[in-house]
């Protein structure tokens, strides 16, 4: 089995698009969406949901109201500004201590110092994963709550799923939609993969942006391939990206034209790959052939 991960060193670059063209193109394969802060694979793949998990990740504190002596210790060592003193009017403590869960970053000095242990740390509900289907076959995706942590575990999470069910039904390739830029989401997305794809775009921004993910995935000794998304765009700067991979040696596998065909699958909920009478459709079936033979070598 196979791994291939399709990434970006911004967004927008039309990395989502790209992947969704290669799920349809592929042959007894999974999908893995592990761009979990902002998933949207799901728009063009219409995934039906069979399984739903829930994803825990990192620890919040917990106070217990009624054991609690307000002393104020916890206040005074956390560092967040997670734990404040309201004032009780109808009651009989003066003094309410409280823990703001957002607020928290679960380092757990608070439960530690408390003297009457009123404050426990718990493991934190941070989103949910999915197993489901797709009329391109099984896809793994996830939902990362609002201001959590961890993403890269559910990254992780994840891809060892997709793995499994790749494993279990004696399917050849995961393809795996990885995050943009280069913090621990792409990290969990790249490593012990088979080959990496990096989508780019002929912009001073990406340019620059494409330099620092190749040479994360290079870290990791995986050799990474570069399309240009949009290359006609600015030929100056195309030739510029030309150039640097020529220089490190990096394969560009296409090239693909500023299209509007992208935008309306987009709107239609739909994969470029439906778009039977495209030049597009045509580009991107000579990229994925690239891709499978680097991939089978």
């Amino acid at each position: 089995m196979k791994q291939l991960t399709v990434i970006s060193g911004k967004g927008g670059t039309g990395k989502t698009v790209i992947t969704a063209s290669f799920a349809a193109l592929a042959e007894k394969k999974v999908m893995a969406d592990c761009d979990v802060d902002a998933a949207d694979l799901y728009l063009l793949l219409h995934p039906a949901i069979k399984e739903t998990h829930e994803f825990r990740g990192g620890m919040k504190a917990i106070l217990n109201e009624e054991v609690c002596t307000d002393c104020g210790k916890c206040l005074e060592v956390c560092r967040f500004d997670a734990i404040r003193e309201d004032e009780k009017h109808n009651s009989e403590k003066q003094i309410q201590t409280t823990i703001d869960p957002i607020s928290c970053e679960g380092c757990g000095v608070c439960a530690l110092i408390c003297p009457v242990e009123a404050i426990q740390m718990q493991e934190n509900l941070s989103g949910e994963w999915y197993v489901s289907d797709t009329k391109y076959g099984p896809m793994v995706h996830a939902r990362l709550g609002i201001a959590e942590e961890n993403s890269g575990k559910l990254v992780t999470v994840v891809r060892q799923n997709a793995r499994l069910i790749a494993e279990k039904n004696k399917l050849d390739l995961v393809i795996v939609d990885g995050p943009p830029g280069i913090g621990c989401p792409v990290i969990a997305s790249i490593t012990g993969v088979d080959l990496v794809m990096a989508v780019t775009e002929p912009t001073i921004s990406a340019i620059s942006d494409l330099e620092r993910v190749l040479a994360l995935v290079r870290h990791f000794e995986i050799e990474p391939v570069v399309l240009i998304n949009k290359y006609d765009i600015n030929l100056e700067n195309t030739e510029k990206i030309t150039n640097f991979c020529e220089k490190e040696n990096i394969e560009i596998v296409g090239k693909i034209p500023f299209d509007n065909t992208f935008t309306q699958a987009m709107v239609e909920g739909k994969t470029v790959m439906e778009y039977k009478d495209s030049d597009l459709v045509e580009r991107i079936k000579n990229i994925w052939e690239r891709i499978s033979t680097r991939i089978r070598k």
